[in-house]
């Protein structure tokens, strides 16, 4: 389970935002490599779990594993400083390719909410200057800790987000009636749906080969709801380019065999399950994931 922390400190990405300002792009990439030699031994659950999800989930060799240990380190150190390099007005250094992009902007011109669901793999939050006045629309549905985090970085270098955060709390309810009235006003809440914390509220299925858990949340919602629902994964590519997939979710109706909410999940990993066979090395759930036999 996870324990609701993710990796790197206010301190880490003030660091990458200053280096950014004052040095570029480039300076920030090169010195991740000395970043990447420092996780290694020095971030050792991250490290067991991504080794593991090489060579148990990948089935790849030793050298293989390795060789993806350090790209997936490298590849997250990229990933926030285009978050930042974006968030600082660079967007013309990057290229951006879409899937499915038209399709995906009639469903939030549809005239109802919308449910979007994400995951911890590649830069969702790549792809706001593209939504541009649908920003405003979006409600992000994040862990309260996650949630303080980003508040503290974003105070303390003077920037915004264009998108409103709901924060989840263990210990009340209110962010249910917070995305209910977000989706009532038309608007669009976006979750990941590969992380929980309440191992009381789970649904499992087969994921890359083995039984993994998933947030009951939602895909619970999104089906009382019947709102659409699109995945959407944004991933990195050479060159700064990011491609964006958006998957469509079909409409489910639940059976004595099936929930409904189940069958959503069944569509959410086989969407996702397609992205991490394509980008291997930009799975970044640092903790045991899959219910994996000693």
């Amino acid at each position: 389970m996870w324990k609701g922390k993710t990796r790197g400190g206010v301190s880490g990405y003030l660091f990458f935002i200053y280096m950014i300002r004052y040095l570029g792009v480039k300076a920030a990439y090169g010195f991740l490599t000395l970043i990447v030699l420092y996780f290694i031994p020095f971030a050792p659950k991250a490290t067991k779990s991504t080794w593991q999800y090489s060579r148990r989930i990948l089935k790849r060799n030793r050298m293989r594993s390795v060789g993806l240990l350090l790209t997936n380190y490298y590849r997250l150190g990229q990933i926030l400083i285009d978050k930042v390099a974006i968030g600082n007005g660079m967007v013309g250094k990057y290229h951006f390719k879409f899937n499915h992009y038209q399709e995906f902007l009639n469903v939030l011109d549809g005239g109802q909410g919308v449910i979007m669901i994400g995951a911890h793999v590649g830069n969702w939050e790549i792809g706001t200057p593209f939504f541009n006045d649908y920003s405003k629309k979006m409600n992000v549905v994040m862990y309260d800790a996650e949630h303080q985090k980003i508040k503290e970085i974003l105070k303390k270098n003077s920037q915004q987000q264009p998108y409103k955060i709901i924060p989840v709390n263990e210990d009340n309810l209110a962010h249910i009636f917070k995305i209910t009235e977000a989706l009532d006003n038309k608007e669009y809440v976006c979750f990941q749906g590969d992380r929980y914390l309440n191992a009381d509220k789970l649904l499992t299925c087969t994921f890359m080969g083995q039984e993994a858990s998933f947030p009951i949340g939602p895909f619970l919602l999104a089906t009382r709801m019947k709102v659409p629902v699109v995945f959407y994964f944004a991933m990195r590519e050479a060159k700064q380019t990011y491609h964006f997939h958006f998957v469509l979710a079909e409409k489910v109706s639940g059976s004595r065999e099936k929930r409904a909410e189940q069958l959503l999940l069944e569509q959410y990993v086989n969407a996702l399950e397609k992205i991490i066979r394509q980008y291997p090395e930009q799975w970044f759930n640092y903790y045991p994931f899959w219910k994996l036999p000693e």
